[in-house]
């Protein structure tokens, strides 16, 4: 039985640990520097393997691997060509500027601030966490939502309640992108990854089918360890070494006061609302008809392709303007359409600087894509696996661990798995291990490191979340908050899954663990 004594050693030792990752985190350069400099990294060590011959097959192509040089003429020529096009297609940008037109809005307005003060009058304080953390997840269904809605409304509530702000935009992180893989609802990463498991199998058996919800079951089941995993974590570790070693100077925060709402303002707030949810019902209806124009090809309106989902962003802009836009006329937070503009005005000076991080994050990302190192990672490291030769378990096990690691520098989850799945598939298969198994494995592992990889697209925009309440946050700060829930979802999350496999319970619709 652990002491006290023992407990606060232990603490004492984790904290040590962390306070040492974030002070050598913060004294990297800022981010968009860091960016950079990663770039001219991935440029040097581009020229240095493009002269070296690789046997690892590249499955997009059935070609060796090769590293492609980017200090070559045209390759310098072509980055010069495509730079500006590189910043403006760059996805999380277009996502988080559009979003946050309609935000600001709704924030500037009063609206966001008078339904926070209604949502803590039915949330029990002892369920602020696990209510953050659940909603996170659920925001896997609206694609990036989490990203710019859930996280930076997490701290405010923490904040209006007296909690520590940083505390609950960790809690929402690792609940959006640390359990971005978990959902009780089917969102359209299930069949985005079903389809490239469909197409590993098929290179050992041509005539297998994968079922788009074969992991449902398992993926609804994990939000229960990982709301629980991110509630201790947040409430027992996380906040408590917060509000020792990251004071918030409240007078520095530029948020509304949270007093009672008047009845002018509830007045306005229910207009506002009904306004709102009358926009939902009335578009959502509009995807009822088979022949709906939101649906795909096939009829879906989950897959990625399907205009719903693609629409996702656009709509976060209108159900934030319209309650906003309403709620400021009534209560005459806005007395002319200038006023309106100048809320967005406002929302947007507060993203100038993640636009300049995104700027060299997007230049960087297209260097590291182009250079092809990240597929030379990613396959080399599954040919590694493939060659120790383990146990079932073991190799399920070092899959995760694998997938976890790469994901530091891969993001894309179907970039990933298209260039590990034709490896580990097949691989899995001859040890009579199903696709189903392989691809809930491969969900641990494209999850739980996101969450401490700079190289992830919205790590920036989260520290500019977090620099609205402590100033001087930077990358390392973020890291040593986010670590603890990294290890624990990969470990605990791992464990689930052996667990649930051990009893047999159902993976998905149409799954099976075992092949052959």
């Amino acid at each position: 039985m652990t002491t006290n004594n023992e407990t606060a050693e232990q603490s004492g030792l984790l904290g040590r640990v962390l306070d040492k990752i974030e002070r050598v985190g913060n004294k990297l350069p800022d981010p968009a520097m860091l960016f950079l400099m990663l770039m001219f990294a991935v440029w040097v060590i581009s020229a240095f393997l493009s002269s070296v011959s690789f046997d690892a097959i590249d499955p997009r192509t059935d070609s060796p691997i090769v590293v492609n040089n980017l200090l070559s003429a045209t390759a310098l020529t072509q980055f010069l060509t495509d730079m500006v096009k590189t910043f403006t297609m760059f996805a999380p940008l277009g996502v988080v500027l559009v979003a946050m037109l309609g935000v600001g809005i709704a924030e500037h307005s009063g609206f966001i601030n008078t339904a926070l003060k209604q949502m803590l009058k039915v949330t029990p304080a002892k369920l602020l966490t696990p209510a953050v953390v659940v909603v996170g997840i659920i925001s896997h269904t609206a694609t990036d939502a989490g990203y710019v809605v859930v996280i930076p409304l997490a701290g405010v509530i923490f904040f209006t309640v007296g909690r520590h702000p940083l505390a609950g935009i960790a809690a929402a992180f690792a609940g959006v992108s640390g359990g971005f893989c978990a959902n009780f609802i089917p969102s359209g990463i299930d069949p985005l990854l079903q389809s490239f498991t469909q197409s590993a199998a098929q290179i050992v058996d041509p005539d297998i089918q994968v079922n788009p919800l074969n992991n449902w079951f398992f993926a609804a089941s994990s939000c229960i360890p990982i709301t629980l995993v991110i509630w201790y974590l947040t409430d027992k570790v996380l906040e408590p070494r917060l509000n020792k070693s990251h004071k918030v100077n409240k007078d520095d925060v530029d948020l509304p006061a949270m007093e009672e709402a008047t009845p002018q303002e509830m007045k306005a707030f229910k207009v506002a609302s009904l306004v709102m949810l009358a926009a939902v019902v009335g578009f959502f209806s509009l995807t009822v008809p088979e022949t709906s124009t939101l649906r795909d090809a096939n009829g879906s309106l989950t897959s990625f392709s399907a205009p719903l989902m693609q629409s996702i962003v656009p709509l976060i802009f209108i159900f934030f303007m319209l309650p906003g836009i309403v709620y400021g006329y009534m209560t005459g937070a806005f007395k002319t359409s200038a006023d309106v503009v100048q809320a967005m005005s406002k929302s947007m000076a507060g993203m100038s600087h993640y636009i300049v991080m995104a700027f060299f994050c997007a230049q960087f990302v297209a260097a590291f894509s182009a250079s092809n190192l990240g597929a030379l990672i990613a396959v080399e490291g599954a040919g590694g696996l493939k060659a120790l030769n383990l146990s079932a378990e073991v190799t399920v096990v070092g899959m995760i661990f694998l997938v976890g690691f790469v994901n530091l520098f891969v993001g894309s989850s179907s970039a990933k798995w298209a260039l590990i799945g034709p490896v580990l598939v097949p691989m899995l298969m001859q040890l009579n291990i199903s696709p189903d198994l392989s691809q809930a494995a491969y969900r641990i592992g494209d999850s739980s490191s996101n969450i401490i990889t700079p190289l992830m697209p919205y790590f920036p925009l989260v520290v500019v979340y977090c620099q609205r309440y402590v100033k001087n946050i930077g990358i390392g700060t973020l890291i040593s908050m986010m670590l603890p829930f990294s290890l624990a979802l990969l470990s605990i999350w791992t464990a689930w899954l052996l667990v649930y496999w051990s009893i047999g319970l159902p993976l998905g619709l149409g799954a099976s663990y075992t092949y052959g």
